[in-house]
C-alpha cells in the first residue's frame, strides 16, 4: 500500500510543479521587469514600487529586492507590484519618466503620484508605513472595516 502511494505521489508531484509554473499569469508576478510598461498601466489598480539600479549586481538593488520578497504578503495586501529596471541604456518609459540616478527606490500611489524616492534600500515595515499614511490607503482601510 505504501509503495503504491509513493508511486502515485512521485508521479503527480512533477505535474503539480508544472501546473504551478504554467498556469500563473505573468501579470500576477509580484516582482517583474519594468520593460516597456508605463505607470499609466497601474493607475487605480496597483501601487508600483520601482527599484532602479545601473546593474542587477548592485548590492543595494539585491538587498531591496530581498526585503520586498520577504515581505511579499504585506505588500500584496497593499496592492503593491514591484517593477525592476537595471539597464539604464534601455531607456524604458518608466526610467524616462522617473529619471533615477544609480540606485533608487520609488513608490508611486494608485493615483499615479510619486509619494516616495529613496537612494538607499528601505525595509518593508518602513514602506508599509509610508503607504498606510496615504489618503487612498486610509480610505481603503476605512472601507474594509465598514464593509466587513
Amino acid at each position: 500500500m505504501t509503495r503504491t502511494l509513493a508511486l502515485v505521489f512521485s508521479a503527480l508531484l512533477p505535474l503539480a510543479a508544472l501546473a504551478a509554473d504554467g498556469t500563473a499569469p505573468a501579470d500576477d508576478a509580484f516582482v517583474r521587469p519594468a520593460g516597456d510598461s508605463t505607470l499609466d498601466e497601474f493607475l487605480w489598480v496597483n501601487r508600483p514600487i520601482v527599484v532602479f539600479a545601473d546593474t542587477a549586481a548592485d548590492p543595494r538593488f539585491q538587498q531591496q529586492i530581498d526585503m520586498l520578497l520577504d515581505g511579499e504578503a504585506a505588500m500584496r495586501d497593499r496592492d503593491v507590484v514591484v517593477l525592476t529596471d537595471t539597464d539604464p541604456q534601455a531607456r524604458s518609459p518608466i526610467r524616462s519618466q522617473l529619471r533615477p540616478r544609480g540606485f533608487q527606490m520609488v513608490f508611486v500611489d494608485k493615483d499615479g503620484v510619486v509619494k516616495l524616492r529613496k537612494p538607499a534600500p528601505w525595509s518593508v515595515r518602513e514602506i508599509g508605513r509610508s503607504i498606510d499614511k496615504t489618503p487612498l490607503r486610509e480610505r481603503e482601510i476605512r472601507e474594509r472595516r465598514e464593509g466587513g
